[in-house]
């Protein structure tokens, strides 16, 4: 089976709205739209080359999938297409209900319930399963279990409000810290890996 690997910035107090611009989501009044950008050094910028540098599929939800398809095809002559080349090379599967309007090389849809498709989608053969944005869809795999590792950079500032990460619907789990670095910008990066039920213990 593949692992599934969820891949976020995140506050210190887990909100993940609109990391790249001050566009990217304004829903419920969020304004503080692109909130990454400042943090974004060398080590930063190395950080991201070390997630991408492993083979992997996309796994994406539909509006982090059309911001995506309308910039990354047109980066290709960028002073550093890297990511560019790997996202409009690699297999995209898009969680949407209109899967005739996938335009993007590459894109697949995931049809049926959700939960049921990314599993099976597990099973197969395949590479790595990233997810990248896509709030609401990593909301539904945190829900139903299907996390198998979580890559966190999580930056130094609190936002107070804005779509988080996790909700009251995620699923009891447990996970390791596998590794951890700091950037100087002060940004932790952290990659936590599945490790069964939650434990718990008494003090007394």
């Amino acid at each position: 089976m593949r692992k599934l690997i969820v891949a976020a910035f995140t506050s210190l107090d887990g909100i993940i709205q609109a990391p790249g611009g001050p566009e990217e989501d304004t829903s419920g009044g969020f304004r503080y739209g692109g909130w990454v950008v400042p943090f974004a050094d060398q080590a930063f910028g190395e950080a991201m080359q070390t997630l991408f540098s492993q083979p992997f599929e996309l796994l994406l939800g539909r509006r982090t999938y059309d911001i995506f398809a309308g910039y990354w095809p047109h980066q290709t002559d960028s002073p550093d297409p890297f990511i560019a080349d790997l996202f409009n090379r690699v297999p995209k599967h898009v969680a949407t209900h209109h899967p005739d309007t996938l335009g993007w090389h590459n894109s697949h849809a995931l049809l049926g319930e959700l939960a049921d498709a990314i599993r099976a989608l597990k099973q197969q053969p395949g590479d790595t399963l990233l997810t990248q944005g896509s709030g609401e869809l990593v909301r539904q795999l945190l829900a139903a279990g299907l996390v198998d590792e979580l890559r966190l950079l999580i930056h130094p500032i609190i936002l107070g409000r804005g779509k988080r990460l996790f909700d009251d619907q995620a699923q009891a789990s447990a996970f390791t810290l596998a590794d951890s670095s700091s950037t100087p910008s002060g940004v932790l990066i952290a990659r936590y890996v599945r490790d069964g039920e939650v434990r718990t213990g008494s003090f007394a």
